[in-house]
C-alpha cells in the first residue's frame, strides 16, 4: 500500500506541474514550494528550538490561532513554523506576525518530507482539525516527535473507519494524544482502539470571544450605517447573492445592506454592484462621500468582515447554497445577532447546534430567505432573541485552548 501510496504521489507531483501551466490557483501551489527549503534553512539554525503547527487553508489557521498566540507566550524561547497546505490559506496569511516561519507544506513524498523534517527539526508538532498525510506522519512517529490533533473532527464515513482503511488507521497512531470537538468524534476513535481522546471542543470560540475585547469600530460602516438597521453578508458566493439580489432590490422595509463578497475579483465586484437596482457604493469608491445616503455598501477588501459583523443586526452568512462548505458563523455569532444560512451546513458542528437551538435559522431556498430577513426586520423582540442564543453559545463553549494547553504544559518542553 505504501509503495502505491508513494508512487502516486510522486505521479501528482509531476502532473501539478503541467496542470499550474493552465491554471493560476495551482500555478500559487507549485510555485510557493519551491522556495520552502531555502526559507526553512535561511530562517532555522539547527541550534534553534522549534514548533510546527500544520493548517490545511485559512478556516484552519484562525482555528490553531489561539493555541498559536498561547504557545507564543509559553515557549518565548521556540520558534514558531506554520505550513499551509492550499492557496487560498497561504496567500492571506504569509505575513502572518504570530509565527516565526510561514510556508507552505512540502508535498507528501518521503523526499520532502526527510528534508522538511531535518531543516525544521520541531521538538512538537499540531496539526488542526484535520489533514493526514501517511509519510509525514510515518517519519514523525519514527523520530518519536509528540504530535497533537487539535480540534480534530471525525465522521463515520472517513476512510479511518472502513474495512479497507488499515494504512490509514496506521498513519493515526503517530498522534500522542487527540483534542477532538465532539463526543462522536472521541467515540470513532475510541471504536478502533484510540483512547488518547479527550473532547477540547473547538478553539476558534476561543478566537472569536477574544474578538468582543478588541476596537471594532470603522468609521466609514457607522457613516453608512446611519443608525438604521442593517442586514450583513458575509462570505457570499454568487450562489448566495443569487437568493439575495431580489430582495435587496425590492424590500420595501428602510433597511441597509453590507455585502462582503468571497471573491474580490474585480469583475465580479462589479457584476454584483451591476446587479443591484438600490444606491451602492463599493469600499474602493468610499473617500470623500457621503456614505449615509447610500443603501448598499460592497466591501471589495479583505480583513474587514469580522468588525463590519458589530454593526449588523442580523447576518446572512454564505456557502451555504453550495457545495463550497459553510463559512465561518462564530463571528457574527458572537455580537450576539440572529444568523442565517442556506441549506447545506450539515458538516459544520457549530452550524448544526446554532440551528438546532434557534440561534442560527437554515433555508432551503429564494422563498424562504426573504420570508426569514422580512420576518427578522420586522420582529426586534425576535432578532434579540435569536442573538442572544447566539451569544450564549459562543460564551458556553469557550475554553478549548486552555484544555489542550494544560496538556501540553505536562510535556515539559
Amino acid at each position: 500500500m505504501i509503495f502505491l501510496y508513494n508512487l502516486v504521489a510522486i505521479l501528482a507531483s509531476q502532473l501539478l506541474k503541467i496542470v499550474a501551466l493552465f491554471s493560476p490557483k495551482i500555478r500559487l501551489f507549485v510555485d510557493g514550494r519551491k522556495t520552502v527549503f531555502t526559507t526553512l534553512s535561511q530562517k532555522i539554525k539547527p541550534s534553534d528550538k522549534t514548533i510546527w503547527l500544520h493548517s490545511a487553508s485559512l478556516g484552519e489557521f484562525e482555528q490553531g490561532l489561539p493555541v498559536i498566540e498561547k504557545l507564543r507566550e509559553q515557549f518565548p524561547n521556540h520558534k514558531i513554523i506554520v505550513t499551509f497546505f492550499s492557496p487560498s490559506g497561504y496567500e492571506i496569511r504569509k505575513h502572518n506576525t504570530v509565527a516565526d516561519v510561514t510556508v507552505y507544506l512540502p508535498l507528501d513524498t518521503k523526499s520532502n518530507v526527510q528534508k522538511f523534517l531535518k531543516l525544521a527539526h520541531p521538538e512538537i508538532i499540531f496539526f488542526i482539525k484535520y489533514e493526514f498525510w501517511p509519510n509525514y506522519l510515518n517519519e514523525i512517529k519514527r523520530q518519536n516527535i509528540p504530535t497533537y490533533l487539535i480540534s480534530g473532527i471525525f465522521r463515520d464515513n472517513q476512510v479511518f473507519f472502513k474495512w479497507y482503511g488499515g494504512f490509514y488507521r496506521n498513519a493515526l497512531e503517530t498522534f500522542s494524544y487527540f483534542f477532538v470537538q465532539n463526543e462522536s468524534s472521541k467515540q470513532l476513535l475510541q471504536q478502533i482502539g484510540f483512547q488518547n481522546v479527550k473532547i477540547s471542543g473547538d478553539t476558534r470560540f476561543d478566537r472569536v470571544i477574544k474578538i468582543l475585547e478588541r476596537d471594532n469600530s470603522l468609521d466609514f460602516i457607522e457613516n453608512f450605517k446611519a443608525e438604521k438597521l442593517t442586514v450583513v453578508i458575509g462570505s457570499s458566493w454568487p450562489k448566495d447573492e443569487s437568493q439575495l439580489i431580489d430582495f435587496i432590490n425590492k424590500n420595501p422595509f428602510d433597511v441597509k445592506f453590507i455585502i462582503a463578497p468571497h471573491n474580490i475579483k474585480a469583475e465580479q465586484i462589479q457584476e454584483l454592484k451591476n446587479s443591484i437596482s438600490k444606491k451602492t457604493i463599493l469600499f474602493s469608491e468610499k473617500e470623500n462621500l457621503d456614505l449615509s445616503s447610500y443603501e448598499v455598501f460592497i466591501a471589495d477588501t479583505i480583513g474587514i468582515l469580522t468588525k463590519i459583523y458589530s454593526y449588523g443586526d442580523i447576518a446572512y452568512v454564505g456557502g451555504g447554497f453550495g457545495s463550497s462548505g459553510l463559512h465561518n458563523i462564530l463571528e457574527p455569532a458572537t455580537f450576539g445577532i440572529p444568523v442565517v444560512i442556506g441549506p447545506n451546513y450539515q458538516k459544520f458542528s457549530e452550524a448544526v447546534a446554532l440551528v438546532n437551538m434557534g440561534g442560527c435559522i437554515s433555508v432551503k431556498n429564494k422563498k424562504e430567505l426573504e420570508e426569514t430577513l422580512s420576518h427578522l426586520i420586522q420582529n426586534e423582540d425576535e432578532r434579540l432573541e435569536k442573538g442572544h442564543i447566539c451569544a450564549t453559545f459562543v460564551e458556553m463553549n469557550k475554553n478549548a485552548t486552555a484544555i489542550i494547553m494544560a496538556h501540553i504544559s505536562n510535556d515539559n518542553l
